[in-house]
């Protein structure tokens, strides 16, 4: 990374201004290289740095950084991004060590300059990133702790986060690691959102070759969402006449548009073709958003995810889901679509240490589930429909091995689905049982398997 540059020396400082200590922490940031912030203390800091390829920030023990409000009328778009972000141009080699962040209430509710950029923590075209020992424990209930979309090979260690928005929001990429975290939200403490709301990812596309480790979902009495979405999508070339609603995507003219409409379930119908090349234009009073123009693909979802060493603390609903929206928010599979198949995830070592009505919940297509030594207690798995026309369901092939059935629990399959599963080196706790509902065939098994319906 080159020299090593000390922030203090730039006037960062716990005795500055909050306006001071930004101004002071980018001139830092300009030298690239390697900046250490080494002087103990918290440092107020408004408004949003920006970090440049071949960066390494490092803060040493007994710092961190508070964020502080901005004056009205000011984009608050989160403490941390990528220069090339704004720019849609890759930055490559970026570290950030030992950063604790105090949120103090600053919270964005979608007032970004990147639409579905949302994060205290952002990258959007990165490549070759790395964030370690970070602490963030109130984060508040709209903005996301750290959130990468865009992106080549990514790592994350040593990671403690608590509060109200997802944890890690990732959007399309490939090469990523999650290790040692430690997560107490109220949302979803990792997200892997293929496909997302038209506010909450600037991109669309696969999500791919990940691993996910050591990670501890905390418990709390409040929740929703799910220890991990993987959102999947998928749309069609725009026609004139078309029905669409807030978050629905087109492609046309060689790009992807959006539309951007309150999140309040009205339809519109679309006769003007989109066709601007960048930003938004209102066409037959929808707001179209311009969000690619390369990478252009008609569906996205999860591929090649390995989950390992998990363990489930708090009460959730549902552990894993494999999920397409459909609300006011987000309209995931547009009818008659091609649906994409998320595929070859494993999920392994997991302890639930509380109760999970479902360890799997699927209304996306999805096969090539290994579960590996998992405590599957009282929580089912259930393959359903997301009622959508024109969804084609394959066969879920999903294995079992070295699982521990602790209370009741079944596996089911809902109308237009089958699964296929495989069961071996299973053990079954006295009074335990595992059913079958709906298609569901066992094409082996070593335990006792009833027909639950």
């Amino acid at each position: 990374m080159g020299k090593t540059v000390y922030a203090r020396d730039y006037g960062f400082l716990p005795s500055a201004s909050a306006e001071e200590n930004r101004e002071a922490l980018q001139r830092a940031l300009d030298c690239g290289g390697e900046i250490k912030v080494d002087i103990a203390g918290v440092y107020e800091v408004s408004g949003m740095v920006l970090i440049g390829s071949n960066t390494s920030l490092v803060f040493e023990k007994e710092t961190a950084v508070r964020r502080a409000a901005l004056g009205d009328g000011c984009h608050d778009e989160g403490f941390i991004m990528n220069r090339g972000a704004y720019a849609r141009k890759y930055d490559e080699n970026i570290e950030i060590s030992g950063l604790h962040l105090i949120t103090n209430g600053i919270d964005n509710i979608h007032d970004s300059r990147i639409v579905g950029m949302n994060a205290h923590v952002g990258f959007f075209y990165i490549k070759h990133l790395k964030i370690t020992d970070f602490e963030c424990m109130d984060l508040g209930k709209h903005s996301y702790c750290i959130q990468i979309c865009t992106f080549e090979n990514a790592y994350l260690e040593n990671l403690k986060i608590e509060g109200g928005k997802d944890a890690v929001h990732f959007g399309t990429g490939r090469d990523f690691v999650i290790r040692n975290g430690d997560f107490r939200t109220y949302d979803d403490p990792i997200a892997l959102n293929a496909n997302d709301y038209a506010t909450a990812n600037p991109h669309m596309g696969w999500i791919e070759n990940g691993l996910i480790e050591n990670c501890s979902d905390l418990d709390q009495p409040e929740t929703t969402g799910y220890f991990v979405r993987m959102l999947g999508g998928a749309w069609c070339d725009w026609k004139s006449g078309m029905t669409v609603r807030n978050s629905d995507t087109v492609v046309s003219c060689g790009r992807m548009y959006r539309v951007l409409m309150p999140a309040d379930g009205k339809e519109y119908i679309s006769v003007t073709k989109p066709t601007h090349a960048a930003g938004k234009e209102t066409l037959d009073g929808i707001d179209w958003v311009m969000i690619q123009d390369e990478n252009v693909c008609y569906n996205c979802g999860c591929r090649n995810i390995h989950f390992k060493n998990i363990k489930l603390c708090k009460h959730r609903p549902i552990a894993f889901s494999f999920h397409f929206d459909n609300d006011n928010y987000s309209h995931s599979y547009y009818p008659y679509a091609d649906a994409p198949v998320q595929e070859n995830i494993t999920i392994e070592n997991v302890e639930m240490e509380n109760d999970v009505d479902w360890l799997i919940w699927s209304t996306t297509p999805v096969t090539g589930i290994k579960l590996i030594n998992v405590e599957l207690k009282n929580a089912a798995i259930r393959f359903g429909n997301r009622g959508v026309p024109g969804i084609v369901y394959p066969p879920v092939e999903i294995s079992m091995a070295g699982t521990h059935f602790e209370g009741k629990s079944f596996i089911s399959a809902g109308e237009g689905r089958r699964a296929e599963v495989s069961i071996t080196g299973s053990h079954m706790g006295d009074g335990a049982s595992f059913g079958k509902k709906g298609n569901v065939e066992i094409v082996k098994s070593d335990i006792a398997v009833d027909d639950a319906e």
